[in-house]
């Protein structure tokens, strides 16, 4: 696909860095010459230095060819003006805005086509938020992914010493655990992905990840994790769009305390949030200040700061002073990678988190879910089976029928619609029908597009 990329901020660095190694033409808009340079050399993409909400920087970028936009500025503004000029002025057919404000939403009348024709809209801020919340619900997992709208979770879960399938093969999880219907779709021992099979034996340490029905993930994750109590003690260090947003959504559910730095902050928080919720001004990498407020106490330390360094160091310095188990946002992808299940439970990549939502609108054919995994390494993808046995390469075929690409393989398949669907654990004899929502863990994002072309409808089909 030809993609213009307005804004060469964070987000906008990792959507081009994801999109450029799946062989899309990439044009990127940025008033600065350095951040323009720099993506250039390091990066197979061209740059454009100039305001892209002007026409004439717009059509030097390719506007006229553009089979999509994609504005991540900093600011909601620009990105909505953007999305307008592509629409009205080259006909952009898809346009996509990063808003951080709630209040555009989606499918409104003031999106829509008339108003700033943005046909999508991803807020990273609500990403990340999200992404928490599914950690805190399962405090066990190390990933919790949804895919045919809440039905069925991948989990990505490390494998702990004295649970029931530690120590056993993959072929024994049905005689050990019968109640529990699962898919084991990949493994990562040491950081080296590992093809599981039958015979395949799970030890204290691996990284797991399994598909199963969303009823079924606490039991999947007891099965291979000591099980965790509840979090009700929580502690945010940093109390930005991120902080407040899972300050508000944590009322009533966990005790909640707020370290922010700036005191102007601390007086926006304490009017925006209860006064069960405790605002307090500080340094959350003042050693005593975290003493003094009890982190050894927390059931969560979540580091949400806007710089790297002040969210790895006060994880860090939390986790050794007693907080059961951290968390640090950490946007520089080098610096997550080092530090995920290090001192640091879990490195929380806010890219990555919004990366998935974005690259559903970017596949081609009935892709309807995307998301990243392992910090964008590997994916899982939900695709629907369309058309019948002529025009399809997946409709009235078994699972051993269909030609994957190496080491990709159908997890699960959600069969029927609303109260009526179907999850189904798939074997080598399962017939493919219409309408099949097939979820595929895919280890390398190269192998993508022969993915995504299973879920391409024909003229006709042979083969």
């Amino acid at each position: 696909m030809n993609i213009i990329i307005f804004g060469a901020g964070r987000v906008g660095e990792s959507v081009a860095e994801s999109l450029v190694s799946e062989q899309n033409d990439i044009t990127v808009i940025d008033q600065d010459p350095e951040r323009v340079r720099a993506l250039e050399e390091r990066l197979d993409l061209r740059g454009v230095v100039g305001n892209g909400i002007q026409p004439s920087v717009l059509a030097e970028a390719g506007a006229k060819d553009a089979d999509m936009l994609i504005a991540c500025a900093a600011l909601d503004e620009s990105n909505l003006v953007v999305c307008k000029v592509a629409h009205d002025v080259f006909h952009v057919p898809t346009t996509i805005a990063r808003l951080r404000s709630p209040e555009f939403e989606e499918g409104s009348d003031l999106l829509g086509k008339s108003g700033f024709a943005v046909d999508h809209v991803i807020c990273p801020e609500e990403s990340v938020m999200r992404y928490i919340h599914q950690l805190i619900d399962y405090p066990e997992a190390l990933q919790v992914l949804e895919f045919a709208q809440g039905r069925v979770c991948l989990i990505a879960v490390r494998a702990t010493a004295g649970s029931a399938l530690v120590g056993h093969t993959i072929g024994e999880f049905r005689q050990l655990v019968p109640q529990v219907d699962m898919r084991v779709v990949a493994l990562y021992r040491l950081d080296a992905e590992m093809t599981p099979s039958a015979s395949t034996r799970i030890l204290p340490g691996d990284e797991v990840f399994i598909l199963a029905a969303n009823d079924q993930i606490r039991s999947v994750l007891a099965a291979l994790h000591a099980r965790d109590k509840p979090v009700q003690r929580v502690m945010i260090a940093g109390g930005g769009k991120v902080g407040l947003r899972l300050a508000r959504s944590l009322i009533g559910q966990c005790q909640v305390k707020i370290v922010e730095a700036s005191a102007k902050r601390c007086e926006y928080l304490a009017s925006q949030l209860p006064s069960s919720t405790l605002v307090l001004h500080g340094d959350c990498t003042d050693e005593a200040l975290l003493k003094e407020e009890n982190v050894a106490e927390m059931d969560l330390f979540l580091s949400l700061t806007s710089d790297d360094e002040d969210n790895i160091m006060a994880a860090m310095l939390a986790k050794r002073l007693g907080a059961r188990r951290v968390m640090a946002l950490i946007n520089r992808r080098a610096y997550a990678e080092m530090m995920q299940g290090s001192t640091i439970d879990i490195a929380i990549s806010p890219a990555q988190t919004v990366i998935g939502e974005l690259l559903a609108h970017v596949r081609r054919g009935d892709v309807v879910a995307v998301h990243s995994l392992r910090r964008g390494a590997a994916e899982a993808l939900e695709g629907v089976a369309r058309g019948d046995v002529k025009t399809s390469r997946l409709v009235g075929r078994r699972v051993e029928e269909v030609k994957l690409p190496k080491g990709a393989r159908i997890g699960a398949i959600v069969r029927g619609e609303g109260r009526d669907a179907e999850v189904l654990m798939p074997h080598h004899d399962t017939l493919i029908q219409a309408d099949d929502h097939i979820i595929i863990f895919i280890p390398n994002k190269r192998l993508v597009r022969e993915v995504e072309k299973l879920f391409q409808v024909g003229a006709t089909f042979f083969g």
